[in-house]
């Protein structure tokens, strides 16, 4: 049962949240040790002698009608020798940039051309998004907002700049971030399964920011939808006043076992960073396109 409108004012509930208490830099986040032993998987060193594909950069595009007043980046990368006729797979990056990053804890590119060179994964492009600087609305928020971006305004803009058309079967599509880009991932999926049926979350923002920490329960209460996840968190992941980011990531992979979805939850020692992410980012992508 949802809480009365008094309960929910008498408990504070609908005030702002409290700021974040400073910490100094020697504790959190900058003494746990766990981060260290992840790098980047093998397929992100490439041998020198297989195909690369190409990376176009598209700087401070301002043409949302979506988000109006915004200005983000975005990187497309097309694998090698594109063929306008095919129709390749799509993966989306939310905070592109980062996951893009050629020295990065994930280096996507050289884990593409790797993979595709190997067969392990059929032609794929990647779309690289970084947010704008109202990267919490867009991203936290549990609206359909986000997805109706990407398919308005994203993908027609990566189709008309590849020259191709996307594949448009869900299983080979598959979308992706970190923190709040990774809840903001599965939200896009959760809203339209029928864009992406495959996530990847890489310590996933399931806590109290826009609503995100309500999840568990919907994934619990509604029918499964048909789409596939993997979660990724650490011991050492974030832990503040908007909840435990282990935690919540451990009642999200909860509720999808719940609820009989075709999921897995890689649990480490690591803390809120790519870092793990990165590691087992080749992985990740046998088991979701499998």
């Amino acid at each position: 049962m949802p809480m009365d409108r008094e309960t929910y004012e008498a408990l504070g509930l609908h005030l702002p949240l409290p700021p974040m208490p400073k910490k100094s830099s020697s504790e959190t986040w900058a003494v746990p040790e766990g981060d260290k032993q992840y790098n980047p998987c093998a397929e992100a060193f490439p041998d020198d002698d297989i195909p690369t594909g190409d990376v176009f950069y598209i700087k401070a595009w301002s043409e949302s009608k979506i988000y109006p007043d915004s200005t983000r980046d975005i990187y497309i990368y097309t694998p090698p020798n594109l063929l306008a006729a095919e129709a390749p797979n799509l993966a989306f990056f939310n905070d592109g940039a980062a996951y893009l990053d050629p020295k990065g804890p994930v280096r996507a590119a050289q884990v593409l051309d790797s993979m595709m060179h190997s067969g392990d994964i059929p032609p794929t492009v990647g779309v690289f998004v970084n947010p704008s600087d109202k990267r919490s609305l867009e991203y936290d928020s549990v609206t359909s907002t986000f997805i109706t971006f990407i398919n308005e305004e994203i993908i027609p803009l990566v189709e008309h700049r590849i020259g191709c058309t996307l594949n448009t079967d869900p299983a080979q599509r598959l979308i992706c971030g970190h923190s709040s880009g990774g809840i903001c991932a599965f939200n896009a999926a959760w809203h339209s399964p029928e864009s992406f049926g495959r996530v990847l979350s890489h310590c996933g923002s399931y806590t109290n920011i826009r609503g995100g920490h309500n999840f568990p329960y919907l994934v619990r209460s509604t029918e499964p939808k048909p789409i596939k996840v993997l979660l990724q968190s650490g011991e050492h992941d974030l832990d503040f006043v908007m909840g435990s980011w282990p935690i919540a990531n451990q009642d999200m992979a909860a509720a999808l076992k719940f609820a009989h979805y075709d999921y897995k939850f890689i649990f480490g020692e690591g803390m809120h960073s790519l870092r793990q992410g990165g590691a087992i980012f080749a992985d990740s992508l046998r088991w979701l396109f499998s």
